[in-house]
């Protein structure tokens, strides 16, 4: 086999390109995900293309999602580069908590899933305040914090 030919190279270039995005969705907690909420159909509703979200250890996805909502659900799709290892997910509102916080580079929302707790998402404030607004009053409440009483 001559390996100087660049279509060898060009086949191994997508060959380790699907294992790392593989790799990277489990890591991250999207293939644990699609094991409750894989979204096989068409979306109807709102969607925000190229945006950014952090996943479980921190794991970015920067400007390659869209996420997108309606009066039932949240929908979550990765670049279509990126699909190996991330298929569209649905998550109806009744699975989604959210609570928003603040950490080194400024405040952020992290939504967590009925089905997978263990496995936060964390976006931007404008964005959840754009879905809040799509979602309505399907929009979870932020749980409120009580005070300590010493």
């Amino acid at each position: 086999m001559n390996f100087s030919r660049p279509e060898y190279g060009f086949i191994a270039l997508i060959g380790f390109l699907g294992i790392l995005f593989f790799v990277i969705g489990r890591i991250s907690g999207w293939s644990t995900l699609s094991n409750f909420y894989r979204f096989p159909g068409e979306f109807t509703g709102q969607k925000w293309r190229f945006q950014s979200a952090q996943l479980r250890w921190y794991m970015g996805y920067n400007n390659c999602l869209t996420i997108g909502a309606n009066e039932s659900g949240l929908f979550l799709s990765a670049f279509f580069l990126l699909r190996i290892g991330h298929p569209p997910l649905f998550i109806p509102w009744g699975d989604v908590s959210v609570m928003k916080k603040k950490g080194v580079w400024g405040k952020y929302a992290e939504l967590r899933f009925r089905q997978a707790p263990a496995i936060p998402f964390r976006m931007s404030v404008h964005l959840s305040a754009k879905i809040a607004a799509v979602a309505g009053r399907l929009w979870p409440e932020e749980p409120q914090q009580t005070p300590v009483i010493s």
